[in-house]
């Protein structure tokens, strides 16, 4: 048996190895690249990639060849634009084996001169009059592991690729508004929350996926950034909310008829740097965690009014009837559970009186503040509360009704962030709407079929005898849905003396 110093010491000479494999290795320098070289190698981190895409090969009627984009970074003054084109095998296997912060080594790439105005139309601007042509016969690219890699390579990740003093706040794209639909911009924000990615089939039956991310700075409290493509999807999973900053370069701004405000776009342009390494982006980053102190809670307020549930931890699916099986076999139990269930939105009165809907609550704790009331009932139990009046924020408070084919569940809560999330739009944007698009809205979520993710509590005071409140609602991917859709089989009865009332 070898012992553990000596096993600690071949993977330390292992590492060495590896780091002198790469040390040893010729470069070229992304500034020393010209169409004569042979078989050049290249060394660099990833800073922006494209999902890989399929198109009709005119060589092979009937057949298609499948692409996707990279960029790569070796010095804070150059990266340039890799191409790949192959069989679709080798373009998705290519594609998946890297991620951007990735460290890769090119080898034997075809160094080709670009078209400046037809590049850098669909593509992110670079320093380089070159792009790199990956070739599946005679070009390598070889993912590095992080011990292997030099850390002045990693330290360019968090480097912008533009001005670091060059980009809009959030507040002046507002102020702007429509002068700056369709435009190209730079973005420095910090994150306020991350969307589920939520997926959809189009009207010619090709898959979709969108997320919505919610930006803010010292001049706006929420602004929205979507994205549609897998890679950048997958890179905002890894943001944490008030606490990473970004510079999206190359975003596109437009006027969302739909929400009557600005939004941001990511684009095949974009290159997002996460927590750049600025003092623009430190200030930002200061005024995030000075914000986050002074709505900090006490720990023992926070316990009592937080509920963190993960989605990832609730996986029992349920019918409607089954749900309301389950709420009357935990009778007598004052804990809640949780569930999924496939089902529809059946009545989503959104465009009623606006008074109906909305709620002030405590911008500290969240807590409902009824109208005739200044402070806070919540806050004010604790000793260290002040007896100022309580900043309030208007939030979603909306009545629901959930349809599947075996039942209807009345009355569910749809609140807060969650309503926000599920309408697409902030209490804000909402305020903005005319009746005629709060309609629309309305009609664009009624009788879709979503996943629901739903917390059920028995309420005797309640109309139907259950409190059902969603904390999470998206579209359904239809194969998912399908595959949870119950078999035919026993039918479930109610006990005669335990019927809910109303539902």
């Amino acid at each position: 048996m070898v012992p553990l110093r000596g096993k600690l010491e071949e993977q330390q000479m292992e590492v060495k190895r590896m780091a002198y494999s790469i040390s040893a290795q010729n470069f070229v320098a992304i500034s020393d690249l010209h169409p004569n070289l042979a078989r050049p190698s290249i060394i660099g981190v990833v800073i922006g990639k494209t999902d890989a895409k399929g198109f009709p090969d005119r060589k092979n009627i009937g057949s298609e060849r499948y692409t996707f984009g990279f960029t790569v970074r070796d010095s804070p003054s150059y990266f340039i634009n890799v191409n790949a084109w192959g069989r679709e095998d080798y373009i998705k296997s290519l594609s998946e084996s890297f991620r951007v912060g990735d460290c890769v080594i090119i080898e034997n790439p075809l160094v080709q001169t670009i078209e400046a105005e037809k590049e850098e139309k669909f593509n992110p601007t670079t320093p380089c009059c070159y792009k790199l042509l990956l070739s599946e016969n005679h070009s390598v690219v070889k993912i590095c592991s992080r011990y292997e890699v030099d850390t002045k390579l990693l330290g360019l990740l968090t480097l912008p690729v533009k001005d670091p003093q060059d980009f809009y706040s959030l507040g002046d794209i507002v102020a702007n508004g429509q002068s700056l639909d369709g435009r190209i911009i730079n973005i420095l924000a910090a994150i306020k929350s991350v969307g589920e990615p939520k997926y959809f089939t189009t009207s010619d039956r090709r898959k979709g996926h969108r997320c919505e991310v919610r930006l803010f700075d010292e001049t706006e409290s929420s602004f929205a950034m979507i994205c549609w493509d897998n890679e950048s999807i997958q890179l905002a999973q890894s943001w944490m909310p008030r606490e990473t900053v970004i510079f999206a370069s190359d975003v596109r701004i437009n006027f969302d008829k739909f929400r009557n405000c600005m939004v941001a776009t990511v684009i095949s342009k974009t290159i997002i740097t996460s927590n750049p390494d600025t003092p623009e982006a430190n200030i930002l980053l200061n005024f995030i965690r000075e914000s986050a102190e002074m709505l900090a809670l006490d720990d023992d307020m926070g316990n009592r009014f937080r509920e963190s549930v993960h989605l990832q931890t609730i996986d029992d699916v349920y019918t409607v009837e089954q749900l309301k099986v389950k709420a009357l076999q935990s009778e007598g139990k004052p804990e809640p559970f949780y569930g999924i269930i496939f089902a529809y939105i059946s009545t989503l009165n959104i465009d009623n009186e606006t008074t109906n809907i909305l709620r002030s609550r405590c911008a500290r704790c969240h807590y409902v503040i009824k109208e005739d009331v200044s402070t806070c009932s919540f806050c004010s139990s604790f000793p260290s509360s002040s007896s100022e009046t309580t900043p309030v924020f208007a939030s979603f408070d909306l009545l629901v009704d959930l349809t599947d084919h075996t039942g209807t569940l009345q009355a569910c809560n749809l609140s807060d962030t969650v309503a926000e999330e599920t309408l697409g739009c902030t209490v804000q944007e909402f305020l903005t709407l005319t009746e005629a698009q709060k309609t629309a809205l309305k009609w664009q979520h009624l009788l879709e079929r979503s996943k629901i993710y739903v917390k059920v509590i028995l309420s005797p005071n309640s109309r139907t005898g259950l409190r059902v409140s969603l904390i999470s609602c998206r579209l359904a991917d239809p194969v998912e849905s399908s595959q949870n859709l119950p078999r035919k089989g026993k039918q479930v009865t109610f006990p005669a003396s335990k019927q809910l009332e109303g539902v």
